[in-house]
């Protein structure tokens, strides 16, 4: 148990990309990782693309960075959603001035995208969002997970190994 004392919080909306959802909560939670399942406000349980279930611990205006170590988006259709809330922007927000991590998967860039958070940084993201995250100032690269600094990024779900071995060893690391 690697994550003692660690805490997280997992974005959550309706459409979420399953295995990119609960993957990485179960693998945290292995660690000892106490992950927070925040929603948008929207509802207060989402379903997944393939119709697993997410009740959320609490909506992004009830929560800050602060006591977090870290933030992570999935992928799906649930991001585009995401975007569309100002509390769940800030949210990203405080948890880049805080130099905390910011991780995501897939489509899941598209949060970080309208947050303005990428200036600078080298990621990688789905295909289909390439021109996004270029055009809100990141250097795309296609591999399986890009760190750097405190952003760590993946691709899609067969990504998902080398996506949690780099946020564990990301947050045992005392970043």
């Amino acid at each position: 148990m690697k994550l003692v004392g660690k805490k997280v919080i997992m974005l959550a909306e309706e459409g979420f990309e399953d295995l990119e959802l609960w993957y990485p909560v179960h693998r945290l939670r292995e660690e000892g990782c106490e992950v927070t399942i925040v929603g948008s406000g929207s509802a207060e349980t989402y379903k997944g693309k393939y119709g697993l279930s997410c009740t959320v611990d609490a909506k992004a205006e009830e929560v800050s960075a602060e006591g977090y170590d870290g933030i992570i988006v999935p992928g799906g259709w649930a991001p585009d959603k995401l975007r569309r809330y100002p509390q769940v922007l800030e949210l990203v927000h405080q948890f880049s001035n805080q130099g905390k991590l910011l991780a995501t998967i897939c489509h899941g860039g598209w949060v970080f995208v309208s947050a303005k958070v990428l200036p600078g940084y080298t990621m990688t993201c789905v295909n289909a969002i390439i021109d996004d995250v270029e055009n809100a100032g990141a250097r795309y690269v296609d591999r399986e997970v890009v760190v750097d600094r405190n952003l760590i990024t993946s691709r899609v779900p067969k990504d998902l190994g080398a996506f949690m071995r780099a946020i564990i060893a990301w947050l045992e690391g005392g970043q």
